[in-house]
């Protein structure tokens, strides 16, 4: 995939074979394992998980190139890149061994050792704890990839893309719907209960997650969804990427009982890999001096959509995907050739070229 140019032996087109160790084997997880096993540009692929037996499983699903391990911080010394399926954990002392210890000091380990990161951890205090080692990939001359799932990460490049149509954005809105995998899951159910963080005038504004019904109207066959403010880290990724923008938003689809059920505790096990989800992007600003709305959207299944979306980039420093890239058209473009379509709303939906 795309990236800017820089340092580094990191996984991309046109880079050197790559030896890449993926943590946390979920729906996300297993999915990216399988994109990355597909990738001609890795050499070795290294899975690790706290259940044992699901890694092998997903080595053997993988072939030759896969090879599951019991995690360690020898990893980091042969590994060119290290992705992270699965939130960050607070470290603690009676955590089992074989559990994998997925935490901000695992991260900056791996910085320090030039070893690029990418996350697809979508929790505002995970992508916060994340921005927060900017220094660290800096100093590393690696990458670290925050937010990069379906919402934030392909959300993201939509914006990007909106943009362009654009001489200047002053208004970004998000949505989304469905949900990758039971991980994903509880995340959404906590932030619908959590506080939502919106951008609007220069400032943060904080509001009660579950407040401010909107319809949004998905690719088909989602269709129109009803879409609430939630805990979303979303506008803490753009804000820094539209430096005249005005208002970010971020909201996500739920039903009268995701709402009144969000202050408990989840009432049934979730599907182990969720349903067909889509993203819907709405950049507003000004083009020719007139008011112009871009609204652009994309639907798969949210963990296939995250796989294809954990992509490689060259840029030493901790940012989501709107920050990182420099030209989303080659990056959509390979997302399509893996099956991750987005399209262009013009009263009916379009292939964005």
């Amino acid at each position: 995939m795309a990236g800017a140019v820089g340092r580094g032996p990191v996984v991309g087109r046109g880079a050197l074979s790559a030896r890449v160790v993926v943590c946390g084997l979920g729906a996300v997880g297993s999915r990216t394992a399988r994109q990355l096993a597909s990738s001609p540009e890795v050499e070795r692929l290294i899975v690790v998980d706290r259940e044992p037996h699901r890694s092998e499983a997903v080595a053997r699903s993988l072939g030759p190139v896969a090879e599951q391990r019991p995690w360690h911080a020898d990893l980091l010394r042969t590994a060119d890149a290290l992705v992270l399926a699965a939130p960050l954990a607070q470290p603690s002392p009676v955590r089992p061994r074989s559990a994998v210890p997925i935490t901000a000091h695992l991260v900056e380990a791996a910085l320090a050792r030039g070893v690029a990161v990418v996350s697809v951890a979508d929790g505002i205090a995970d992508v916060e704890a994340l921005l927060r080692l900017d220094g660290a990939a800096r100093s590393g001359g690696v990458p670290l990839v925050v937010g990069a799932a379906m919402a934030p990460g392909l959300s993201d490049a939509l914006a990007r893309l909106g943009a362009e149509e654009l001489d200047a954005v002053d208004e970004i809105h998000v949505a989304k719907a469905g949900t990758g995998g039971p991980a994903c899951a509880r995340e959404h159910h906590r932030a619908l209960g959590g506080e939502a963080i919106d951008w609007r005038d220069g400032q943060w504004a904080r509001r009660p997650g579950g407040s401010g019904r909107e319809l949004a109207w998905f690719p088909d066959p989602i269709g129109g969804q009803d879409c609430y403010r939630a805990g979303l880290p979303d506008a803490l990724l753009l804000v820094p990427a539209f430096e005249a923008v005005r208002r970010v938003t971020a909201r996500v689809a739920a039903t009268r009982r995701d709402r009144l059920t969000a202050a408990l505790p989840m009432l049934r096990p979730p599907h182990p890999e969720g349903e067909v989800g889509a993203v819907r992007v709405e950049v507003r600003g000004w083009r020719g001096g007139s008011r112009q709305a871009v609204v652009l959207g994309s639907i798969d299944r949210p963990a296939v959509a995250a796989a294809a979306v954990a992509g490689r980039f060259r840029e030493a420093r901790a940012a989501g995907l709107a920050e990182l890239l420099v030209d989303p058209g080659p990056f959509l473009a390979e997302l399509a050739r893996r099956g991750v379509k987005a399209a262009l709303f013009e009263g009916g939906a379009a292939p964005v070229p």
